[in-house]
């Protein structure tokens, strides 16, 4: 693993996946407490549709992806905000129009693209600088916010009702929090696709509960743990010459049921 580390595309991918571990740690563990896994489902799958225009009208894919996720996470707020008992069927159409209005745009393209498989199933060795500076820039902008607004966004967490009597403005915080949850949906889809980002966004926060008393131990935790399975993921795959991000996602699900088994007891 070392020698890997003196070529440049290791150096980049394992910067990449630790990039991806603090949004993962951060926006994770707010993903798992308020249970809105379904929610980063569906915004990771329609982001697709943003993939499609943006090849399309010959964007760059992650703006694309970008502003098309935020919109869905927007829409998606604003529609369960007024009806959550709408929740589900909503994210299930949402998630199936990205995907189709995605799939529907790449066909119209000329000159079709092969890699944009690399968005479906991850291409993290494959990751350039220009997205490594748009992965630290979404880190920077979420940690930014997430230390100012600590205390609402633990509020909102555990007691969204309370916080809410208390003048914590709960409807705002959650229009914030989804909107970095479609950043962080799209920043990790660069590393292992858009088919397993959910399991990078929930496993770690999942595993890091379990022993985390506070919100922040949680996340720091969290993030511990996401980078640590995407350095055994990239170790695994170089020296067995298997796919990168199914490798990460792979250790991930193997340390998930092995933790689920033992707490079982």
């Amino acid at each position: 693993m070392l020698e890997a580390l003196n070529l440049e595309f290791m150096q980049n991918a394992l910067m990449a996946g630790l990039l991806v571990s603090i949004a993962c740690g951060v926006i994770g563990s707010l993903v798992v407490i308020n249970r809105m896994v379904f929610i980063a489902g569906g915004i990771a799958h329609g982001a697709y549709g943003g993939l499609g225009l943006a090849f399309y009208f010959s964007l760059e894919p992650l703006l694309g992806a970008s502003g098309f996720a935020i919109f869905l996470a927007l829409l998606i707020a604003t529609i369960t905000l007024n009806d959550k008992s709408k929740m589900d069927s909503v994210i299930g159409a949402l998630w199936a129009f990205g995907m189709a209005f995605g799939i529907i745009l790449i066909d119209l393209t000329p000159g079709y693209n092969v890699d944009l498989m690399s968005y479906l199933f991850g291409s993290i060795l494959a990751v350039p600088d220009s997205d490594l500076v748009f992965m630290a820039a979404v880190d920077c902008v979420i940690l930014l916010i997430v230390t100012l607004l600590y205390r609402q966004f633990e509020a909102l967490s555990f007691d969204a009702e309370f916080a809410k009597l208390r003048g914590v403005k709960t409807t705002l915080l959650y229009y914030v929090l989804v909107c970095m949850m479609a950043l962080s949906v799209v920043m990790t889809i660069r590393a292992v696709g858009l088919i397993l980002v959910i399991a990078l966004l929930t496993i770690p926060p999942y595993i890091a509960q379990n022993f985390s008393k506070r919100l922040g131990a949680m996340m720091l935790n969290a993030t511990a743990i996401s980078a640590a399975f995407c350095i055994s993921g990239l170790w695994l795959s170089f020296e067995a010459n298997l796919t990168s991000g199914a490798s990460i996602i792979l250790i991930a699900s193997i340390c998930f049921f092995i933790f689920a088994a033992i707490n079982r007891r």
